[in-house]
């Protein structure tokens, strides 16, 4: 089955057979409970959508305008767009909701719906539960033809986006276009060929893109870890630019290549953007359990607070809201910046971290050679109907209570060389076991110890 209908949104692969595929009749109903739940809330409805450029997103995108306004929604279409451009436009729109036709990093034959509320954030795992509900019922009356909704074009949110960024006291425009950078950029045949050569013109910086056709054939897998990124790295080398940059199809994760042609690890994205950001605005940093340690490392060198928050965009928000940090994310490259929006911000990500090499005077591998060095590695465990996770979690708790537990998101365990955090996937039916220390060596060992005590405890 490669359709997923769960709290997040709704994704899956185009065509096969509704209800096991993301077909046109899953599209009209998911935005039916969607468009349902905005109006047994709000009297009048705006909402705001854009797409990446996938192949199917003008399809995908076509159906759920059309559902919309056949329920009496007013929609606002911004086209071709980025995930935090959609995000911002909600709320410049004042609009009740937004939807993202996007499958982020995944291969070009999936698609999805993400659902946005009146701040431009994901909705909560509460209204997921309840639209959910509605498809399910399909309980559903739809407007008549003197009370269809509109469609609106809006062509300038992109550029709204970057303004707004350079607008930000602490993005440095003018020394960075005195620097004079040159950028290679890899667009992985999506809209970061609309939104980040507007931002690099914007920083004076000249750049060179690669794949950037916007046709949604993806040139490699779009996933911006280091063995997708061969192309890019090499043609940093080639063109002897001062770094690489690395987004994925709807721009809301960031990954950097170094001058020498040397990836710096998506990890460091947010590290790299802390380091920048927390002199300048004193106060807390967010990211999520399964991140790396690193992020805390730098919080605390700035005196500046870390939390920790369970995996999942929506979590890292609610975090950072209740500890009014200044920045957070996750370790995939997302970068969320509160004084901008509450959401992953691959194009602000680019300005800050070349706000922070012009401050420092340093080249991005000069950077890299001053933060804590850390090696994350990821397994899994296979579960079985009769395996009790929560039996395997409470067991490993006592077994390990001299140590720091964190239990918001199945259990991580904080040792002095390094941490070891335990989940149940939402999509498949494994554990997922990540690990982090100094060394990879480090980091398989702590993680074969946890897996050696869980297979016991299976086995008992």
């Amino acid at each position: 089955m490669t359709l997923i209908k769960s709290i997040s949104g709704i994704r899956g692969t185009i065509g096969g057979n509704p209800g096991d595929n993301l077909t046109p009749i899953d599209i009209v109903e998911c935005v039916s409970g969607y468009g349902f739940w905005l109006r047994d809330q709000h009297e009048r409805i705006t909402v705001v959508v854009g797409r990446d450029a996938r192949i199917s997103g003008e399809i995908v995108a076509n159906l759920a305008i059309n559902t919309l306004i056949s329920i009496g929604i007013n929609v606002i279409d911004l086209g071709l767009s980025t995930t935090p451009t959609v995000e911002m436009a909600v709320t410049r729109h004042s609009a009740q909701g937004g939807i993202i036709f996007t499958a982020s990093h995944n291969p070009k034959q999936w698609n999805a719906l993400k659902f946005l509320n009146e701040k431009g954030e994901f909705i909560s795992a509460e209204a997921g539960q309840t639209i959910l509900k509605s498809i399910e019922n399909k309980a559903w009356q739809f407007a008549d033809i003197d009370a269809i909704g509109t469609v609106y074009k809006d062509d300038e949110a992109i550029s709204e986006h970057i303004q707004s960024i350079i607008a930000l006291d602490y993005v440095l425009t003018d020394e960075i276009k005195k620097q004079k950078f040159h950028i290679v950029v890899d667009c992985i045949n999506s809209t970061g060929a609309l939104a980040l050569p507007a931002l690099l013109k914007s920083l004076g910086c000249s750049y060179t893109l690669i794949n950037e056709q916007m046709n949604g054939e993806f040139a490699h897998n779009p996933e911006p870890l280091p063995q997708h990124l061969d192309q890019l790295c090499k043609k940093v080398v080639d063109e002897k630019a001062d770094l690489g940059i690395a987004v994925d199809p709807d721009v809301d994760r960031l990954a950097f290549v170094d001058e020498k042609g040397v990836f710096i690890g998506e990890e460091y994205t947010l590290v790299l953007v802390a380091d920048y950001l927390l002199p300048h605005l004193k106060g807390g940093a967010v990211s999520n359990l399964s991140s790396s340690r690193a992020l805390r490392d730098i919080a605390k060198k700035h005196d500046c607070s870390y939390h920790a928050a369970a995996v999942g965009e929506v979590n890292v928000v609610t975090t950072m809201k209740e500890n009014n940090a200044t920045i957070g994310g996750e370790g995939n490259g997302g970068i969320i910046l509160p004084d901008l929006h509450y959401g992953r911000d691959a194009v602000v990500g680019v300005a800050l971290a070349l706000s922070k090499l012009v401050e420092s005077g340093k080249t991005l591998s000069q950077l890299k050679a001053i933060y804590p060095e850390y090696t994350i590695i990821k397994n899994k465990i296979s579960l079985t109907p009769e395996i009790d996770v929560d039996v395997i979690i409470n067991t490993l708790k006592t077994l390990f209570s001299q140590e720091e537990l964190n239990t918001s998101d199945g259990l991580k365990i904080d040792f002095a060389e390094g941490w070891v955090h335990l989940r149940k996937s939402n999509t498949e039916p494994i554990i997922r076991v990540y690990a982090e220390s100094s060394t990879s060596e480090k980091a398989h060992e702590l993680a074969q110890k946890i897996m050696d005590h869980v297979q016991h405890i299976i086995q008992k």
